[in-house]
């Protein structure tokens, strides 16, 4: 649990300043779930300078609550919480310097998002947070104002969460939390998962992640997890002392997390993962008569490659469709023995030469870029955690970059932008794959050509 927050204050000498303001936003990772929000008379007089910042005067606070009328509902809502601020070193110590006039020993664990920012979000032209989170797409209102300035840090530390693929920050947090009692803790953490799509990650008493996986309902797949009585799934309920997750709204998202998450964390009970199992591939040439060929052959990470298939029948099952869907020639495959005509209803008469290979190609092509995203720079947009978000797949030069998320106000005009949102992934195999499978039985919301955006 985090509780996010910002302070303003009355500026001056150092250790001599106040409190005039007070935002904390509990956090639990997904969602605010508590607040806090309270002007504060400092009981000293504000810098002139402070209040053209913050719009913030002496006379507006002459009857605000003093700091030790609000001491007690921060110290409630911040407990068992690791605090987290923009520039977190100076609110802790703001924060620490109030407490310690009241005589009460304030102790807290923090995180920095500045820290944060610079280590997830390199090479960003600042570090402040006006600049940083406009420079991300995220809005920001009431500026200089503890709450403005709270509820953007809110926004930017769950950007940060969803880059931390190595899950350092969450691993953190578990390891403050109380231990849970053996006989309750199975049903404990069933509790504690949504029925929503995403990825979900178990770890053992040190925080350590012990299992990522993924799927469509979260409580139903870790129920299974706790209620099979193999012996892989005896040795996970046995090591499980906590669980976290990440709400992806899409599928397909989450299925291109965990299979990154697993390769760079490799936890203790992936250890079967290795590899995505595809056999067969889609590949294409161009016959002695101009006309484009498909042909099902072995997987061969050598070679260039249409499309990836877990079986052989499943590649045979697919391109049986295509030539339905495209009114290909079954004869331009492997899969006519005939080699030189076809009997398919489809065929308009390529085998015979009786329909030129310029049209041929044309539906062959089609195809073939509705598949494979070789040299196409593109984002794939589907669902995202929220009714006002989406989520996005970034492919560029027909390369896997990223996925990210953005809010439906934000407008996908810049495609530096969106090099700032995404999650950096590895462009492999596993990840082209599990993207060509996906698209093949199910659809997004849309895709954007990113050379058709405005610079």
């Amino acid at each position: 649990m985090y509780a996010i927050l910002d302070l303003e204050t009355t500026g001056g000498k150092y250790n001599e300043e106040g409190v005039t303001e007070v935002a904390i936003y509990k956090y639990d990772g997904h969602q605010i779930v508590d607040q806090f929000i309270s002007l504060v008379n400092p009981e000293r007089p504000i810098q002139a300078f402070v209040v053209g910042l913050t719009g913030i005067n002496n006379e507006m606070l002459r009857n605000a609550p003093k700091f030790y009328e609000v001491a007690k509902r921060i110290i409630e809502i911040t407990q068992d919480c690791i605090i987290v601020a923009h520039n977190a070193q100076f609110d802790y110590r703001i924060l620490q310097l109030e407490f310690d006039r009241l005589g009460y020993d304030y102790q807290r664990k923090s995180l920095c998002t500045v820290e944060l920012a610079q280590s997830l979000l390199p090479d960003q032209e600042s570090y402040s947070l006006g600049k940083l989170v406009r420079n991300l797409g995220i809005p920001i209102t009431d500026r200089h104002r503890a709450s403005g300035d709270a509820l953007a840090t809110v926004k930017l530390f769950k950007l940060l969460l969803a880059k931390d693929s190595q899950k350092i920050i969450i691993q953190e947090a578990i390891k403050l939390n109380p231990k849970k009692k053996i006989d309750t803790k199975l049903r404990d953490l069933i509790a504690e998962t949504p029925s929503t799509t995403g990825v979900f990650y178990m770890h053992n008493s040190n925080g350590k992640i012990i299992l990522i996986g993924k799927s469509r309902n979260i409580k139903k797949r870790v129920t299974q997890h706790f209620t099979n009585d193999n012996r892989k799934s005896k040795q996970i309920q046995e090591d499980v002392q906590a669980i976290s997750y990440e709400e992806t709204g899409s599928e397909l998202i989450a299925l291109l997390k965990e299979n990154e998450e697993v390769k760079k964390n490799k936890p203790l009970h992936n250890r079967t993962y290795r590899r995505l199992k595809f056999k067969a591939q889609l590949v294409s040439f161009i016959d002695d008569k101009g006309y484009i060929n498909l042909s099902i052959e072995k997987a061969d990470a050598r070679k260039d490659s249409i499309a990836t298939f877990a079986t052989a029948h499943v590649a045979k099952t697919n391109l049986e469709r295509i030539i339905e869907e495209y009114n290909l020639c079954a004869a331009k495959t492997n899969l006519n023995t005939q080699k030189d005509r076809c009997t398919d209803k489809s065929c308009s008469g390529a085998c015979f030469e009786e329909e030129s290979s310029e049209d041929y190609n044309k539906r062959v092509d089609e195809f073939i870029n509705s598949i494979s995203f070789k040299n196409r720079s593109v984002a794939l947009i589907d669902r995202g955690r929220t009714s006002d978000e989406r989520s996005l797949i970034l492919i560029e030069d027909g390369k896997f970059m990223g996925i990210g998320f953005y809010n439906l106000n934000f407008q996908l005009n810049n495609p530096e932008i969106l090099h700032r949102i995404i999650t950096p992934m590895q462009d492999n195999l596993d990840a082209k794959h599990i993207i060509q499978s996906y698209l093949r039985v199910k659809k997004i919301i849309k895709t954007v050509d990113l050379n058709q955006l405005v610079n």
